[in-house]
């Protein structure tokens, strides 16, 4: 059975993944998001909800039955081993339904865009990795403009992130985003003629 090339694009908080993303769509090239994917797992009714519930209890549902993503962080971000009971819950199940978006793409390659790529270890349908870097005061700038909070709290959710060192590590391309959306689109462009090359190329399988 056939697939894509897969392009993985990741990059700390605020270096303008979503950006870019958005201008690689404007080519018609599918873009997977995996926060969507682990939204998509724990619907209601779902076998991934009923699952992390019976772990976690139903202190962590909203009066809708819906799961309270906020009351989760609080209880994995006090418990590191309850972290990775949750990740053992969810990752399989992400894991799968990115592959069954990945499998209906018709396109000759699509991106999949995750936040927080360590590295490739149980992302073994990423055949590239793209990193949107820019410099860490631009980070600190953007997500203190975007979400209304202090110097301090943007640090310690990066701090949270893999540094911008390990991610440049895994990276197979790299577009500086500081800023130059023009500068950005001609970067895109010629990735985007350039995955089409390596897609012509791509042993599919």
């Amino acid at each position: 059975m056939s697939r894509p090339l897969v392009v993985g694009v990741t990059g700390g908080i605020g270096s303008g993944k979503s950006t870019v993303c958005a201008m690689f769509a404007e080519f018609g090239i599918p873009v997977i998001d995996t926060d969507q994917v682990a939204r998509e797992v724990v619907v209601p009714g779902s076998e991934g909800l009923t699952a992390v519930v019976a772990v976690f209890g139903t202190d962590i549902l909203t009066a809708e039955g819906e799961l309270d993503r906020a009351a989760l962080r609080r209880i994995v971000f006090q418990n590191p081993g309850l972290r990775v009971q949750l990740e053992q819950i969810l990752h399989p199940r992400i894991r799968a339904r990115v592959a069954a978006h990945i499998a209906a793409v018709a396109t000759p390659y699509c991106l999949v865009g995750i936040p927080l790529l360590a590295n490739r270890s149980g992302q073994g349908y990423l055949d590239r990795v793209l990193v949107v870097d820019c410099p860490e005061e631009v980070q600190e700038a953007r997500v203190m403009q975007r979400d209304g909070i202090s110097r301090e709290e943007v640090l310690a959710i990066m701090k949270t992130q893999v540094s911008r060192d390990q991610r440049l590590a895994l990276a197979d391309e790299v577009i500086v985003n500081a800023g130059d959306l023009d500068a950005i689109r001609a970067e895109v462009a010629a990735l985007h003629k350039r995955y089409l090359e390596l897609a012509a190329h791509h042993v599919r399988g």
